[in-house]
């Protein structure tokens, strides 16, 4: 059995945001950007929807997810919140429960996609809606700290620039707001999929 809760919106939370990827190396670079076409600057997105627009998309993208886990027989509990235009939909469970099985970064990431094409079928727009499972986002977010560490360790060593692996926007802007909390600069670099964040010293 699944209950759906409803928060109210929050003056602020982390702004853009698309799906989850993998972590992987940092690269460390001579001062020459790498392989990819670039361009710095900030994230581009879709305006953001009126709020009953963005409540809509919530309620859809819970009827599915509650759907999906009980056809899947999994126990959860989704909460509904509305953030910077912005639907975001959580689902937690207490111990015991198998809501683990959907919590990898990979299964979290094609679930999201699902839901947002499912909220699309609906709608007829473009959905940038958040999921998260079982506190995935919170770990993802810990990871992206740690590669960030690693590339500021190569630019405390003399590399001129560290280059991170490709990532959604939402995972680049997290890197943006961990480099500035550090005191370093970023910037994004490469086009679609292959977007890419490149962190020097300030």
């Amino acid at each position: 059995m699944t209950d759906v809760q409803t928060s109210s919106p929050e003056p602020s939370d982390m702004p853009e945001a698309e799906d989850v990827s993998q972590s992987a190396d940092v690269r460390a670079t001579d001062g020459q950007s790498p392989s990819v076409p670039g361009t710095d600057g900030v994230e581009a997105g879709p305006e953001s929807l009126a709020p009953a627009d963005v409540d809509r998309e919530g309620d859809i993208a819970a009827d599915y997810i509650e759907e999906l886990l009980d056809i899947a027989d999994i126990d959860g509990d989704i909460d509904i919140d509305t953030r910077n235009g912005r639907a975001y939909i959580s689902v937690n469970a207490e111990g015991g429960s198998n809501l683990s099985l959907l919590a990898k970064a990979d299964t979290v990431a094609a679930l999201q996609e699902l839901t947002r094409l499912a909220v699309q079928n609906q709608t007829g727009g473009y959905s940038r809606l958040i999921l998260d499972i079982a506190g995935s986002r919170e770990a993802r977010q810990g990871e992206l700290g740690q590669l960030v560490d690693r590339a500021i360790a190569r630019l405390d060593e003399g590399a001129a620039e560290a280059a991170l692996p490709p990532m959604s926007s939402y995972e680049r802007k997290l890197v943006h707001d961990l480099v500035s909390e550090r005191g370093y600069v970023s910037t994004s670099r490469g086009e679609g999929r292959d977007r890419y964040t490149v962190i020097t010293a300030a």
